[in-house]
């Protein structure tokens, strides 16, 4: 009874994925970090601040290398007699109980992304932290997600899956063991305050509905960019129609062949969905056909004559001998690459193109 005890209790905690921020210099904020120390002892703290701290004075003299006494003297005339325990932000994961000392958001950000200069100058990395981007799927969108996130595209990501994570998912989902059964928008947007928490993250565990979609695009400020990863042939016609009406470009990649699909709403409204490959059809007729009806359908827009002959074959074995169409690591990874680079191309104006790209590994290496 014991190991289900604990086990029923792991279950019903609740599915936050918002670290808490305490700033010790703040008013009475030091008071409420001390007290959440006292009521729960088995917390674990981390505090690397002071080899922050040494990394943000290297950045500040990129131009000869400072002795240990000239850093720590700098580190000193930096905190200006404040201790180091009260400077920047403790960071607390209620998920996983840690608390992490470090940096505060601005000084945080120009050191995460330090090692991103030329490639992203500061006033493009400060224009990408003002945009919203939007993840609907989280088996491929996870790792776009997380990659965004990484290179720090977008200062605010939705993400909108109904799933729960299943050890089949782990294939392609980098992700631990004890979040088996967590829903993937939850373990994906814990991740990714693990990575950095000053990234807002809202989720919807329904995944992108027609009641809430409409939310997902424009709730607390419209989207500049929606990433379209679902297996729903509903959603992602309905998802695109939506988008179109509000101007906004559509990224979808397809995980087989390096299929890149790029829609770009914002400079051409009037640009045919799917590159007119959805056939002209309303919403009530498409959610009242079977799946079997949906087949000729889908088959175009996902690029059917042009997907590679596994694939063409495992989409055969569905129901015979696997039960869902293959989706590897390496082209779900490949995947995560080629749309966030794309999405920043996007944001940063300097990719105009509507169309269907592939980078396709067989064709270009052989």
């Amino acid at each position: 009874m014991m190991i289900q005890d604990r086990v029923q209790k792991t279950k019903h905690e609740p599915l936050t994925y918002s670290p808490v921020f305490y700033r010790a210099s703040g008013s009475g904020e030091k008071d409420a970090l001390l007290a959440l120390l006292r009521e729960n002892p088995a917390i674990k703290v981390y505090d690397e601040l002071h080899g922050q701290l040494k990394e943000l004075i290297k950045s500040r003299h990129p131009t000869r290398v400072l002795s240990a006494e000239e850093t720590e003297a700098a580190i000193a005339a930096h905190l200006a007699g404040r201790p180091e325990e009260d400077y920047g932000v403790w960071v607390y994961y209620p998920w996983s109980e840690r608390l992490v000392h470090l940096l505060d958001e601005e000084e945080f950000i120009a050191m995460r992304t330090s090692r991103n200069i030329y490639k992203i100058k500061v006033e493009e990395r400060d224009l990408l932290i003002r945009k919203k981007i939007g993840v609907i799927g989280l088996s491929v969108g996870q790792t776009i997600a997380l990659t965004l996130a990484m290179e720090r595209i977008g200062g605010e990501l939705r993400l909108a899956d109904f799933d729960d994570l299943e050890l089949s998912n782990m294939n392609r989902i980098r992700t631990s063991v004890h979040n088996l059964g967590v829903p993937k928008v939850i373990s994906a947007a814990r991740e990714i305050a693990e990575l950095d928490p000053f990234i807002k993250v809202k989720c919807y565990t329904d995944g992108a509905t027609e009641e809430n979609l409409q939310d997902f695009l424009t709730g607390g400020g419209q989207l500049d960019l929606l990433v379209e990863e679902c297996d729903s042939l509903n959603v992602k016609i309905l998802s695109r129609i939506r988008a179109k009406a509000l101007r906004m470009p559509v990224v979808m990649e397809m995980n087989d062949r390096g299929m890149l699909d790029i829609e770009r709403y914002d400079l051409e409204p009037d640009y045919p969905m799917m590159h007119g490959l959805i056939p002209d059809i309303d919403m009530e007729t498409l959610s009242n056909l079977t799946t079997e009806q949906k087949v000729p359908i889908l088959g175009p827009m996902v690029g059917g004559e042009a997907m590679s002959s596994r694939m063409k074959y495992s989409l055969t074995q569905i129901g015979k001998t696997i039960t869902a169409w293959p989706q590897l690591a390496s082209s779900v990874m490949l995947g995560g690459g080629m749309v966030a680079d794309t999405c920043r191309r996007i944001l940063l104006d300097e990719l105009k193109v509507s169309g269907r790209f592939y980078v396709d590994f067989e064709q270009l290496i052989k």
